[in-house]
């Protein structure tokens, strides 16, 4: 297990300034410059999606010492637990994994499925298995420069976004936000990374079993949550009431 980073630098930048800044780098350069600035308190997030290993093996090579959060939501497919541990075993990172306060059997036992019960239910749902469970990881490790992988390319929801935004307390960071498709699927050849095993299915995105379908023609926001939408609360915009702390 890496050894954590024993210094801690002040997050309070521009974000602005911060964007433009680490717009003129490489990926492997915007997490070395992270990892440089800020040190411990740094945190970074995976859900061992279909690319998650392109950020995984990032942190590897330049940051490997950052706590990554895994938000085990319980619902996850089969074939992504199994994943989780292939590429935990192949990569020497700091894995913390958080699971909502209830149990999935105990949550279906006393609400039902919450996702099938509209607007309500799936908000109840997110806050549950995603957005407590990341407020209260990111608490407990004391971390507030939060690394992600979001890509503009994913979905219309993400077009906008800036390298780095502040949310409440938090900066969140994203090192491969200019990333294409293209881009992923050549990293992931050129450094020998296995892909997930549902993406040669027809998924071009990954969640929970019950909310994630292949998709319609490469449309990514009509494979999540009946197309409703595409956020489950995690990387809403950094105006919602629901951001993380």
């Amino acid at each position: 297990m890496p050894t954590a980073l024993k210094f801690h630098a002040d997050p309070d930048v521009n974000p602005a300034e911060f964007s433009r800044e680490l717009a003129g780098l490489r990926a492997g350069e915007r997490v070395a410059r992270l990892r440089q600035q800020f040190g411990g308190n740094l945190v970074a997030s995976t859900s061992f999606g279909l690319q998650s290993a392109v950020m995984l093996h990032l942190f590897a090579e330049h940051a490997p010492e950052v706590p990554v959060i895994f938000i085990d939501t319980g619902f996850l497919f089969p074939e992504t637990y199994r994943y989780a541990e292939q590429l935990t075993n192949r990569l020497n990172l700091d894995i913390r994994t958080y699971q909502p306060t209830v149990s999935a059997a105990r949550m279906q036992a006393l609400w039902g499925n919450l996702w099938e019960n509209g607007p309500e239910g799936a908000e109840r749902y997110a806050t549950l298995t995603k957005i407590e469970p990341m407020n209260r990881a990111l608490r407990e490790i004391g971390a507030d420069v939060w690394i992600s992988g979001l890509r503009r390319s994913q979905s219309s929801t993400r077009a906008e976004r800036t390298f780095a935004e502040k949310q409440k307390k938090t900066l969140k960071v994203y090192p491969i936000l200019d990333w294409a498709d293209v881009q992923v699927d050549l990293y992931m050849r050129q450094h020998d990374l296995p892909p997930h095993p549902l993406a040669g299915k027809g998924y071009v995105t990954m969640g929970d079993w019950h909310s994630t379908r292949p998709a319609e023609k490469d449309n990514a926001e009509s494979s999540r949550f009946n197309g409703q939408k595409y956020e489950c609360g995690l990387h809403l915009a950094s105006n919602s009431p629901d951001f993380q702390i």
